[in-house]
């Protein structure tokens, strides 16, 4: 089962278990074994260290480590031919979890820059925070378009009840600087609605270049 995410009928890309193509593809060139990366992972399945987040310099892997992880855990397709004979076969669990679970791959890079190429920029940035709002989902109520003090906040994030984490108002921008977005929530007051709101309040200004493919965030508190 494959869903995709449409805008003006284009097809722009397969998010929800993407299968192992990419992978395959991959293994096929000279391949260098780093599955043993998935070993650390299924460690922390079911545990409550359970957000791993893998960081690592522009052009060292990322796109390659998040092939393989599609292609080892994604249930909509059998990848026994790709990694039995790998590093990960050879450890505790390489079964257990092999193909067994529903996958979500974002490619925040790839999104933005067939989105700029169909005119539509902006959109995608707006986008981008929709899809970040899933792993916030139990924390969050987010509200778009608010309007506020003397116009309208893109983004606003408010607690729900019990937590201690802070309301956040996020401005968007595209090839413009971010701290400008900052200046934006201030000039225009856009904490205003939240006027009555106890705890702390997050300004977060984010922009996108479209030249450098790269983003900056600024993050300011009230």
């Amino acid at each position: 089962m494959t869903a995709s995410l449409h805008w003006k009928g284009d097809c722009i890309g397969i998010y929800f278990n993407p299968g192992n193509s990419g992978f395959q593809r991959i293994v096929n060139s000279e391949y260098v074994d780093k599955t043993g990366l998935i070993s650390r992972i299924n460690e922390s399945v079911n545990t409550v260290n359970n957000l791993i987040c893998i960081s690592r310099p522009r052009r060292f892997g990322k796109s390659y480590a998040a092939q393989m992880l599609c292609a080892y855990y994604d249930c909509s397709c059998d990848s026994h031919s790709l990694f039995d004979d790998k590093e990960i076969a050879g450890t505790e669990g390489y079964l257990a979890h092999l193909n067994q679970y529903h996958v979500l791959n974002l490619d925040i890079t790839a999104f933005l820059s067939e989105a700029q190429r169909k005119g539509i920029p902006q959109q995608a940035l707006r986008y981008v925070i929709k899809f970040a709002y899933i792993a916030a989902m139990g924390q969050y109520l987010k509200v778009e378009e608010l309007p506020s003090g003397k116009g309208i906040a893109d983004v606003v994030y408010l607690p729900k009840r019990k937590t201690m984490l802070p309301a956040m108002i996020v401005e968007l921008k595209w090839d413009t600087p971010s701290e400008g977005a900052i200046r934006q929530i201030k000039d225009r007051n856009y904490p205003a609605v939240l006027q009555d709101y106890g705890g702390e309040i997050v300004m977060v200004g984010i922009n996108y270049h479209s030249k450098t493919k790269s983003h900056i965030c600024e993050i300011g508190r009230i």
